[in-house]
């Protein structure tokens, strides 16, 4: 018996708020909450604005690191993502899936993995040997080049990754990225010498997804 390949629609968001880009999850989220079907499975594109947010994995973040973030020019929020402290920003592509996990697999676990997957399958198109570590997320090396920090109820996804295209990596540097010291981030540009635009990458991201997942892509 053949199985249907599940039907991702793509939207893409362009440049956003962290703000907007959460009422915009919240909106395909309910939507999937209010239907019985596979539908409609939804991977959201976009940039960010300059924003730091922190995940569920740890206490509190204390006021006066979010004082001093907020004064460099950039939001800061606390999401209900797994993962501890990142940056979003110009740059760098963020993709935002909200699935039904039971057109696919119903296992977190899985999910992340198919996520990682993915983004080492797109960094192979770009001549990059990525791979994946105890900690989550894709890295060249010891530094990572895409965050991953998702939430999961009733088997419903949002929250997602973040690559690094060619984001100021300065950013970076005022906090410990994803909470761990001694490693660095670093971006498709800084690996390959040269400026890569996040929509070179949107077309190499979608291929991999479509073949990771085995989902059909539907464009507005």
């Amino acid at each position: 018996m053949t199985v249907a390949r599940a039907a991702v629609k793509v939207v893409r968001l362009g440049r956003i708020s962290y703000r907007s880009a959460l009422k915009v999850q919240q909106q395909h989220i309910k939507q999937h909450l209010d239907s019985s079907s596979c539908s409609p499975n939804t991977l959201l594109l976009c940039e960010h604005e300059p924003v730091y947010t922190v995940g569920i994995r740890r206490a509190p973040y204390p006021p006066e690191e979010e004082q001093r973030l907020k004064a460099l020019g950039a939001d800061f929020f606390r999401t209900n993502r797994g993962g501890l402290i990142t940056f979003h920003g110009p740059g760098q592509l963020v993709c935002y899936p909200v699935l039904n996990l039971a057109c696919f697999k119903k296992s977190v676990r899985w999910y992340v993995c198919e996520l990682e997957r993915t983004v080492i399958k797109m960094c192979s198109q770009f001549g990059i040997e990525a791979c994946t570590s105890p900690d989550t997320g894709v890295w060249v090396g010891d530094n990572k080049i895409c965050a991953i920090g998702i939430h999961c109820g009733r088997y419903i996804t949002s929250h997602g990754l973040a690559l690094n295209c060619n984001t100021d990596m300065s950013w970076f540097d005022n906090i410990v990225p994803c909470g761990i010291v001694g490693k660095g981030v670093t971006s498709l540009s800084r690996e390959l010498g040269r400026d890569v635009p996040t929509e070179e990458a949107v077309p190499k991201l979608l291929e991999a997804f479509t073949e990771q997942f085995n989902c059909t892509l539907i464009y507005n």
